[in-house]
């Protein structure tokens, strides 16, 4: 495995749960770090966490958990039980603070969601998010998030940078989803970069879906980005 196969996570973004489990077979020589969303983990989602764990893979569960203190804490205290690596929840700082206090594993890492990569400034107005720059709101967003407790964020590439030259937060783990090659659709994404661009900018890991498992040969994709990374 080369120096990069750490950073990258792969989404198993698949409707059907077999054709997830098929697609962590078909990578693990290759890939150490999966990602469940939601789409995947409400299908049986515990028992995928489980069987990629036997593969000694690590796990992202992505749930955006987002609800009152004492339910997050709860279900942040049971989802801890299953050796997940990274778990993701909304970045209100009460939520950040309640995940922190529920889980039992602290070598499970809370990561909080600033805004999703679909996001643009019209989107923040529809929602009455207060004026400002995008870039700058997310930093913002991070900063109280961390302050929080949270060991990480979740951030599109283009913020990426402006939360790692904040010397205060260098330690924190910095996650990137929108992730596209050159050559891929943006789909919905609207704030995306290359792999590259994203770990020059500070991510620690990248997260990439779609453009591995809707390829004819996943196993090819993800070499592709591996090439990408290296440049």
């Amino acid at each position: 495995m080369n120096e990069f196969n750490e950073k990258l996570i792969v989404a198993l973004d698949s409707k059907e749960i077999n054709q997830s489990k098929k697609l962590v077979s078909s990578l693990e020589n290759k890939v150490s770090f999966f990602k469940i969303g939601l789409r995947t983990f409400v299908i049986n989602g515990f028992n995928l966490v489980d069987e990629i764990k036997q593969k000694g893979k690590k796990v992202f569960l992505d749930l955006k958990l987002y609800d009152i203190k004492s339910t997050i804490q709860e279900t942040v205290a049971r989802i801890s039980e299953h050796k997940i690596d990274f778990l993701t929840v909304n970045g209100d700082p009460s939520v950040v603070e309640a995940a922190v206090i529920g889980r039992k594993d602290e070598k499970m890492k809370i990561l909080a969601v600033t805004f999703l990569t679909n996001q643009n400034r019209n989107d923040l107005d529809l929602s009455l998010i207060k004026d400002g720059n995008l870039n700058e709101l997310v930093a913002e967003r991070a900063s109280n998030a961390f302050i929080a407790g949270a060991d990480g964020i979740i951030c599109s590439p283009l913020e990426a940078n402006l939360i790692r030259s904040k010397d205060h937060f260098s330690n924190k783990i910095i996650v990137t989803p929108g992730i596209r090659l050159n050559y891929s659709a943006n789909e919905d994404q609207k704030r995306v970069s290359t792999p590259s661009e994203a770990l020059k900018a500070g991510a620690d890991y990248i997260v990439v879906g779609r453009p591995i498992w809707n390829a004819k040969d996943p196993i090819l994709a993800v070499n592709d980005i591996f090439n990408d990374m290296i440049n």
